[in-house]
């Protein structure tokens, strides 16, 4: 059925983590869901984070206890479910005699070990950086550390399998969908859809509105109540740079500023080190969030003051920055201010239920997601089914957590015309669907053209068909990250390639 045809249970409004993963929990709940995402899935913020599913470490300092202890019981269930997103790192931290005392690191990564029911990530320990791998490329000066243990996750990635796994479970996902207008009228919301693409709009019917548009809510909450009085979010900059890799070893940094912020230093895609991240207040249009030359300066800075060899500004060969859209809790300072989620349901003013989502972080999604279930469910007095999404694993991660190599070895065996990075680059952003992206292709020829690197024609079909991508921005750098050295040439070629629908079909 068309939005015109009936009245689903949720509108959601954004396509970012939390949009999607609601739209996921509570499609498997039963509810019947639409939801519009003015761009790309994941084209905001939550493709543009520090890649890291973590309890975050620092927030301890700040008495965020119960986010903490929430946050680090996801690390391994996330983990679990979608082992080819998700995977365990190992964290250096150097002591630095003028900042935080040893004593006070100890005590932190104490509890960051045993609050959050951590079983098979590997606990913390002491490091020697004289004698240590990792502190070879250190500043001599730095004699001790402490290493732990967090997930990476591809954060894109995680957006558009909570989307695809909402859409197997009949919920509709539209993107490049704008809302121009929400009503409410004869006992439901009504709301104009604008499709960016053919220029039409739709008018789609719904119970309840679910407004999950990241650092546009406050935007959401004014259009829709016809004020400029909404002002319950704060936009937080965060920008990263992306230089050359650092280390031959497969550790991360995370290094004290003496401004009391940290930076991560992280392996980036084998090639590189993703260097992130600044907290700064900002102010305009999130969309067009940009890194500055001063952020730029400072990410040099703060990690260079840690190693033998600087990085410069020079080094830098791609960067980026998005916005947090945190809860305003009147925190002085933008590293302050909580990462906790809020959720604000309206039940009392003209019209329905409509529930705003604020802040939030990639590692407690699921939770947020839960949390918003309850109050969809109190909201409209339905009998939905239970809690699931905990053991269930997103698409492409049936399989067990400490089985990577050994799916990337059954799909070698199946596709022997196959480099192995190719199957490992694979193996991580498709999982077991790798072998739909593969299909019965019997030679390299079987996947068609490849536009740069070794991205195929088979692949992109995929992308188009089961994942919503359109344009060469969202399979180069959201549903991959082959942007990273792909050639002038190679992008124009796809440009093209993805324009002419009738070779895509």
């Amino acid at each position: 059925m068309s939005g015109r045809d009936q009245t689903y249970d949720l509108f959601i409004i954004g396509g970012g983590i939390n949009g999607c993963g609601i739209a996921r929990d509570a499609a498997g709940r039963g509810y019947s869901v639409y939801l519009a995402e003015m761009n790309d899935l994941a084209s905001g913020t939550s493709s543009l984070s520090t890649k890291l599913v973590h309890g975050g470490l620092r927030y301890l300092e700040f008495y965020e206890f119960r986010l903490v202890r929430e946050a680090l019981e996801e690390r391994e269930l996330l983990w679990s479910n979608a082992p080819h997103i998700i995977w365990p790192l190992r964290f250096v931290l150097p002591h630095h005699k003028g900042l935080r005392p040893a004593w006070l690191l100890r005590l932190g990564l104490f509890l960051y070990d045993h609050i959050g029911g951590r079983k098979r990530l590997p606990a913390t320990k002491t490091l020697d950086l004289t004698k240590e791998e990792v502190g070879a490329g250190l500043n001599p000066d730095l004699k001790k550390g402490f290493e732990y243990s967090d997930c990476w996750v591809d954060d894109a990635r995680l957006v558009v399998l909570n989307a695809r796994d909402a859409a197997d479970r009949s919920a509709v996902i539209r993107t490049r969908s704008q809302v121009t207008d929400v009503r409410w009228e004869s006992g439901c919301w009504h709301v104009d859809v604008y499709d960016t693409l053919n220029g039409s709009t739709q008018t789609v019917q719904a119970r309840m509105i679910v407004n999950a548009s990241g650092p546009w809510v406050d935007r959401v909450i004014s259009a829709a109540s016809g004020s400029n009085a909404a002002r319950k979010v704060r936009l937080v900059q965060g920008s990263h740079i992306v230089v050359p890799r650092l280390f031959d070893h497969d550790r991360c940094y995370i290094f004290q500023n003496e401004d009391g912020r940290i930076c991560f230093a992280i392996p980036y895609e084998n090639d590189y080190t993703l260097i992130g991240t600044t907290d700064q207040d900002f102010e305009g249009d999130p969309a067009t969030a940009r890194t500055s030359d001063k952020e730029i300066t400072y990410l040099c800075g703060a990690i260079s003051s840690y190693l033998r060899k600087p990085v410069t500004p020079d080094d830098v060969v791609w960067t980026y920055s998005g916005v947090r859209p945190l809860f305003d809790d009147g925190a002085s300072a933008a590293q302050e201010a909580t990462r906790d989620y809020v959720l604000k349901l309206q039940e009392d003013g003209p019209g329905g239920p409509w529930l705003n989502i604020f802040g939030g972080k990639i590692t407690t999604y699921r939770r947020l997601a839960e949390s918003a279930l309850e109050k969809i469910n109190a909201a409209l007095g339905g009998r939905p089914g239970p809690a699931w999404t905990h053991a269930a694993p997103l698409p492409g991660g049936d399989f067990p957590a400490t089985g990577v190599k050994t799916l990337a070895a059954e799909i070698s065996s199946r596709y022997p015309f196959l480099e192995s990075a190719t199957v490992h680059r694979l193996v991580r952003l498709y999982g077991t669907r790798t072998y739909s992206v593969l299909g019965d292709a019997g030679s390299k020829e079987d996947l068609g053209r490849v536009f740069g690197r070794d991205l195929s024609e088979a692949e992109i079909k995929y992308l188009i068909r089961h994942e919503w991508a359109l344009t060469e921005d969202d399979v180069l750098w959201r549903r991959t990250k082959l942007g990273l050295g792909m050639s002038e040439e190679d992008v124009t070629a796809l440009a093209d390639y993805m324009q002419d629908k009738t070779a895509i079909q």
